[in-house]
């Protein structure tokens, strides 16, 4: 096993690395930009490396910075966490040409999935249905109107290298198609240096349903159940659960037959997961993500696994301690996503405790949350007997959780968890759009 890893990451995610590092015995070096010299994380580590001023592109996106950092204290891995180089290929194969390991999948396989014009087609060679779309990338306004005669109106342009919503629009009407295709290929191009798009028929509030997968890169896959994350907004979850309360077990044994089949053709290693989306009795795939997910704790309740140690064992020693196909899910586990709503100084902070409650952030009594970054400051997840068990032990948590001195979203949430129609479990991606004028603030 190694002794020392890099974890190229900030936050949540870089606390959350630690904390399995720590218990397999394994040193940590945290880099930090200059706006999260103080951070949780770069406290807890062993070590801590400044890499930069606060803007990402130069310190957490700066690969050759954090390669650096990680060869002159003598990490032997890197851990990528989520978002910023988590699935860019290119800083994959860099890592890994310098002598490190690289805690994900190959570069090759970050390639692949992360092209999602070629992700369709590959889910589509190995059984998995899609929806409609075209099978290339779309390259003028007047194709993309040829496009959509055939797959029909609404439809959802999207960018071909991208994720979390950026670069993708709905149309409905050839009228909306010019303005939609030049602004979703524009922020594509912001987004991930990559113009291209594609188009899909648009699904009408469908439900976002998605399986975590464990690979040790020999064949041999994991299912760690499915998660439900169709309360959303702007396409950025909110809540996330699993079991999906509103997934079949018929539908369930497909899915996962599909995603066996996919991840041991890719001879996938590390941790993933496989996107879909689900209306009426139907599922189609959507993407692959080809690192942890922000919502992987919800997993780890129901299915009493550490996927970050998983993820770790299977890069540095090909193999992992759980057995392979779809692993038994028990009770009910539940997150919600806690985000600032503006920067500032955390004046006072108490954490909710009690069974079945888990906090996952970097928030301690004083420190300061930075402009530059995502809005996301914490994770509270629960895990219960069963929903209605969970609901009533989120609905607990949020009670008892006390952020002061920034605006969060934690009075939004409480609202959710207490709404009628989240609680009977029968909604889709429209949830949020659809109940947020009547059912609590904006």
């Amino acid at each position: 096993m190694i002794k020392r890893l890099l974890i190229a990451n900030r936050g949540e995610i870089a606390v959350r690395i630690i904390r399995s590092c720590r218990e397999m015995g394994i040193e940590t070096v945290a880099v930090y930009s200059t706006a999260d010299r103080d951070s949780l994380h770069v406290k807890m580590a062993d070590r801590a490396v400044c890499i930069g001023p606060p803007p990402s592109s130069q310190s957490y996106l700066a690969g050759n910075n954090l390669i650096s950092a990680a060869i002159n204290t003598d990490c032997e891995a890197l851990h990528p966490g989520v978002g910023f180089l988590s699935e860019n290929a290119d800083f994959a194969k860099l890592v890994t040409d310098k002598g490190l390991k690289f805690i994900g999948p190959d570069s090759s396989t970050i390639q692949l999935l992360g092209d999602k014009v070629i992700a369709r087609k590959t889910a589509e060679q190995y059984g998995l249905p899609v929806t409609p779309g075209t099978k290339e990338a779309v390259s003028s306004a007047e194709e993309a109107l040829e496009a959509c005669k055939k797959i029909g109106y609404p439809a959802i342009i999207k960018a071909a290298a991208g994720g979390g919503g950026k670069g993708m629009r709905t149309v409905r009407s050839p009228g909306e198609l010019k303005e939609n295709f030049l602004i979703a290929g524009q922020e594509a191009e912001s987004n991930f240096a990559d113009g291209r798009v594609f188009i899909e028929r648009f699904i009408e509030n469908p439900r976002h349903v998605e399986l975590q997968i464990l690979a040790d890169g020999s064949g041999n896959v994991s299912i760690l159940g499915e998660r439900d994350c169709s309360v959303q907004k702007n396409h950025q979850k909110l809540i996330e659960e699993s079991p999906s309360p509103g997934v079949s077990g018929s539908m369930r044994k497909k899915m996962i037959q599909g995603a066996i089949t996919l991840f041991r053709e890719l001879k996938y290693r590390g941790a993933g997961t496989i996107e879909f989306l689900v209306e009426n009795n139907n599922f189609y795939f959507m993407e692959v993500n080809a690192r942890v997910q922000v919502e992987h704790p919800v997993s780890e309740f129901v299915t009493n696994t550490d996927i970050i140690r998983q993820q770790i064992l299977a890069a540095c020693e090909g193999k992992m301690e759980i057995p392979g196909g779809s692993l038994p899910v028990s009770g009910w586990s539940i997150e919600c996503r806690i985000n600032a709503l503006a920067p500032g100084k955390i004046l006072d902070l108490e954490i909710p405790g009690g069974p079945g409650v888990r906090f996952d952030s970097f928030l301690y009594r004083g420190c300061t949350i930075p402009p530059y970054y995502d809005s996301m400051i914490a994770k509270l997840i629960v895990y219960g007997k069963d929903r209605l068990h969970a609901i009533a032990r989120m609905k607990r948590a949020l009670h008892e959780l006390i952020i002061e001195g920034i605006a969060t979203n934690i009075e939004q949430q409480k609202c959710i968890i207490n709404d009628g129609v989240f609680r009977a479990g029968n909604f889709g991606t429209g949830y949020y759009e659809s109940y947020r004028g009547t059912n609590y603030a904006n």
